[in-house]
């Protein structure tokens, strides 16, 4: 069979749909966060950018650092764009309260919310331990409640509209095996996505989930490849359909970027799979 080279990601003209607008993300000091900060910013938006710049011990890949936040802080100025970023957990309710608040008093409103922030490991369901689960959760799910918690008091109150999107994931529609602690919660926010597009349909706030497959943003989690290795036959469930294999923070972006913009001002309560194909096998 011959290989197919992967697809190079498209060098398209930027649009500018987000002048004039505020951004907050979760999860902005690398990968798809900042991804997603560079492209709001290159099409007019100022950021609020959160992260927690700290290795998670449930984890087995380093988490992200001050320097990482503060290089997101450079490259989002190089574009001429104004960022307020902050160290905080989206566990703490309180700290991303206060970033919110902190970021609109400076900024001036806010208009797009991203929660991106999330993390996972992987396990035979019988073999998570208490502490993985609760972690897995607590960041996956509950930080996500926090971040769209935080954000819509200030977003109804603008009586502007806006748009919230879920970073979910493939795992958050099917019931991808190893992964029993991150599919539940990544089920948890998918739900959460769409009771709040039923309740914020009135303030014109639209709210979609963006569900990806495989991102290459350098965190290797070699503990599902030995995991699938030992069990051939599940193998498959984790194949898409398209031959390049994995995704590009850019590609996540990009799809953020359209369903956040007013150019998808009639879609709400959508879940938006951004997955090469995967959920369709």
């Amino acid at each position: 069979m011959t290989e197919i080279p992967a697809a190079p990601v498209p060098n398209t003209p930027i649009a500018r749909r987000f002048v004039g607008k505020v951004a907050f993300i979760t999860g902005a000091a690398r990968g798809q966060g900042r991804a997603e900060a560079l492209r709001l910013a290159a099409e007019g938006a100022d950021i609020i950018a959160l992260d927690l710049c700290a290795d998670i011990p449930t984890t087995t890949y380093a988490g992200s650092t001050p320097e990482d936040l503060a290089e997101t802080v450079r490259l989002v100025e190089k574009l001429d764009r104004r960022i307020v970023a902050r160290q905080a957990d989206t566990r703490d309710y309180d700290a991303v309260k206060a970033t919110v608040d902190a970021g609109v008093a400076e900024l001036g409103r806010l208009d797009v919310v991203i929660a991106n922030a999330g993390m996972t490991t992987g396990a035979r369901a019988w073999e998570i331990d208490a502490e993985h689960w609760k972690t897995t959760i607590d960041i996956n799910l509950t930080g996500a409640f926090h971040t769209a918690k935080a954000a819509i008091p200030t977003m109804i109150e603008q009586a502007t509209g806006g748009s919230i999107t879920f970073t979910s994931s493939v795992a958050g529609l099917v019931g991808l095996p190893f992964l029993a602690d991150y599919v539940s919660a990544k089920h948890g926010v998918t739900g959460l996505s769409k009771t709040l597009a039923n309740e914020l349909a009135e303030y014109r706030i639209r709210v979609n989930s963006v569900h990806p497959y495989g991102v290459q943003t350098g965190l290797a989690m070699t503990e599902i490849n030995d995991l699938i290795g030992a069990n051939p036959a599940l193998g498959p469930l984790y194949m898409g359909s398209l031959p390049d294999g994995i995704s590009q923070a850019d590609d996540i972006a990009a799809a953020v970027a359209w369903i956040a913009s007013d150019e998808a001002r009639h879609v709400t309560g959508i879940q938006l799979p951004v997955d090469l194909g995967r959920t369709n096998r």
